[in-house]
């Protein structure tokens, strides 16, 4: 028997469990069909989750305890529980357009000995909300962290926001706040997985930017950024190139790994889903350079909360599968929290969330895309390796994985305004599947032998 959870439009079925499909007697050969191998194994997830900033803290702070306690586990808990089970989250380094104002971690100009770094403006809310999930996860809590600025004393425009470029003569003492910050936080037993060396370098914002052409990039984590790791004995943090859009993806891992320092010290390279999908370029990168990895790193919904909005929720649906099937080994949300404007933003770039907060009536009201994520998030697991999903027909929108035990988990995707009819079939075996319009549903296959 195949079990079965669907999310549909124009219906009450979110994250809802259907009956369960079982074999056909006979193989029916009409119709398309997807096909799915488990034998054949691709690159094992790290891991999904969202990003903890400054707004999404102080949303979270506004709830009463019942409800900050309900709202995280709906994130965090296993999904036995009612969870996501997020293991791989994202924070800034100082400020960035979801804070309620720049700030950053060394406020004094000229301080190069770091005597003054400080992450007390983090510990009231930011931090507080990650112990918070801490507290609650199912699993062990990774952080992805990302600078959006070094201080602005740092940067030929002396000012956070408007881009601008880090001063050469700056750059050591930049890469050794790296160092401190990941040190900051270990003391207070937060694991930091990995760090990005600048968010989306190639913007120039009018909230908190700083540019880095490739060449300056490779140079900062080759020269400084790695060898300041290596040397305070942080070689598990991983560094992660780029962490901007798909369309130069491409032309920045050349760059980056044509550069013998910089790729010494590489992870690999996270993306954003903004401007043109250019999802082929995942591949292309993934192909080019199989030793190392690729991770979604930032997506949201931009221009306002677009509250119930299905059509922000099935953009999630096909970014997730689009990626994953890729070679994308994780995706990250961005705010885990917005209230019911889509901020608060301290240039009133406004956004959407999952999770929208409404402090007056204290609620926490998850969104379309919340249900979409989960049926990625609640049933593939880290460690799980992405599998051969072959449709027949371009209508069909499909990935699986298997998990170390055999356990299965295929999701398809369903954008089209008719119902979806296709044959699944799972290696000697086949089902009759269907979904609405307009429709994900992820089909679960418990180990051989269960």
């Amino acid at each position: 028997m195949l079990r079965t959870v669907l999310t549909a439009r124009d219906t009450a079925s979110r994250l809802s469990e259907q009956p369960a499909l079982p074999p056909l007697r006979q193989p029916d050969t009409g119709g398309p069909l997807l096909r799915v191998d488990p034998t054949r194994r691709m690159q094992a997830l790290e891991g999904f989750g969202g990003a903890f900033t400054e707004a999404a803290a102080v949303n979270w702070l506004a709830l009463s305890p019942q409800a900050r306690d309900a709202a995280l586990r709906a994130y965090f808990a296993c999904p036995a529980d009612g969870g996501h089970g997020y293991s791989l989250c994202r924070m800034p380094m100082g400020s960035c357009d979801f804070a309620l104002g720049n700030y950053s971690h060394l406020e004094a100009e000229g301080d190069l000995q770091l005597r003054g770094f400080s992450i007390e403006r983090d510990e009231r809310a930011l931090l507080r909300l990650v112990h918070a999930a801490r507290r609650v996860a199912a699993q062990p809590l990774r952080l992805l962290v990302s600078p959006w600025s070094p201080p602005a004393w740092m940067k030929d425009n002396r000012s956070m926001n408007g881009g601008g470029k880090l001063l050469p003569q700056y750059r050591q003492a930049w890469a050794e706040c790296f160092v401190r910050f990941i040190q900051a936080c270990a003391e207070q037993g937060l694991d930091i997985w990995g760090v990005t060396p600048q968010n989306e370098p190639m913007a120039a914002q009018r909230w908190d930017s700083c540019l880095y052409t490739a060449e300056e990039e490779a140079e900062f984590i080759g020269a400084h950024l790695g060898p300041a790791l290596r040397r305070a004995g942080l070689h598990g943090v991983r560094i992660v190139g780029w962490d901007h859009n798909r369309d130069l993806l491409a032309e920045r891992a050349s760059v980056l790994y044509g550069d013998a320092r910089a790729r010494e010290y590489l992870w690999g390279l996270g993306f954003h889903w903004y401007g043109e999908p250019c999802w082929r370029n995942v591949q292309r990168v993934r192909e080019a350079w199989p030793d190392k990895q690729l991770l979604l790193t930032e997506a949201c919904q931009e221009g306002g909360p677009h509250a119930d909005s299905w059509e922000v929720g099935e953009r999630y649906a096909q970014s997730m599968l689009a990626d994953l099937d890729h070679g994308s080994v994780g995706w990250i949300d961005w705010n885990l929290f917005l209230d019911r404007q889509g901020g608060p933003n301290h240039v009133g770039n406004y956004c959407s969330a999952p999770v929208l907060v409404d402090a007056a009536a204290d609620r926490w009201l998850p969104q379309p895309s919340y249900a979409c994520i989960g049926h990625f998030a609640r049933y593939i697991r880290p460690g799980w390796r992405r599998v051969l999903c072959a449709p027949s027909s371009e209508a069909i929108e499909a990935t699986a994985f298997v998990g170390g035990d055999g356990e299965l988990a295929i999701v398809v995707l369903n954008r089209q305004d008719r119902p979806l009819q296709f044959r699944l079939r799972i290696a000697a075996a086949d089902y009759a599947a269907a979904l609405p319009p307009h429709a994900i549903a992820t089909f679960l296959a418990d180990a051989p032998g269960n």
